[in-house]
């Protein structure tokens, strides 16, 4: 099978945008830019979770048997083989930042489209653009690398030292684990790449478990 790479390429939708903006080892972060109005299918992904961080707008997220709004910085787990639909009710549309883990973007079942493509694979290369220059890329975290500009959010990429350095985050920071992770003492997983968390709750978890050496976030405020 042909692995298809995304970092310099816009993926057209007919409901907008997306592309590549984050990945490594573990994870891929992509930006997604929704129309007014407009929807992404109704979908799911078998084997791999998803995470949703708004950066801009108001979204609608439906599920098979309930429907949320969100707003900037609202932020939601979609656990694999979950079927959604994000829909853009903003004027201007809206900014979402997504997270999956694993990544793969075959792994897609369409259950209905407004737009036809039920039952569709991925888009293939023909729905692609080069990138230009309001594509933004996350560094890794060397040097202290300045925030960058999304939507109505910040978003740098930290490598802190100590778990002191992140406490006194307010609930409305999302902190989304890059690498490592907080585990306890004997080395269980609480959290680890691909997970979001708000700055409150990781305060809570980082007092009584540790931070793995090594570990990365990449923290999205306003």
């Amino acid at each position: 099978m042909t692995v298809r790479h995304y970092k310099d390429v816009i993926v057209k939708k007919p409901w907008g945008n997306e592309y590549l903006c984050y990945q490594n080892e573990e994870l891929a972060i992509w930006i997604l830019q929704i129309d007014q109005d407009e929807k992404t299918s109704f979908h799911c992904h078998p084997n791999k979770n998803t995470g949703f961080i708004v950066l801009k707008g108001e979204v609608e997220l439906s599920f098979m048997r309930h429907s949320l709004r969100m707003s900037t910085l609202d932020k939601i787990h979609i656990f694999r083989a979950r079927f959604h639909s994000t829909q853009a009710l903003s004027k201007n549309g809206a900014i979402v930042l997504e997270i999956e883990t694993p990544e793969d973007k075959t792994d897609l079942v369409r259950l209905h489209d407004e737009y036809g493509r039920q039952g569709k694979e991925y888009e293939g290369s023909n729905f692609e653009i080069p990138k230009h220059g309001d594509c933004i890329w996350i560094p890794e975290p060397i040097n202290n690398s300045s925030a960058i500009n999304i939507g109505e959010c910040r978003v740098s990429h930290i490598s802190p030292k100590s778990k002191e350095e992140l406490y006194g985050a307010s609930e409305k920071d999302c902190f989304i684990v890059a690498r490592g992770g907080i585990v306890t003492s004997s080395y269980q997983k609480i959290i680890w790449p691909g997970d979001v968390i708000d700055g409150v709750s990781l305060e809570k978890l980082l007092k009584p478990f540790e931070l793995v050496v090594g570990t990365t976030f990449i923290k999205v405020t306003t």
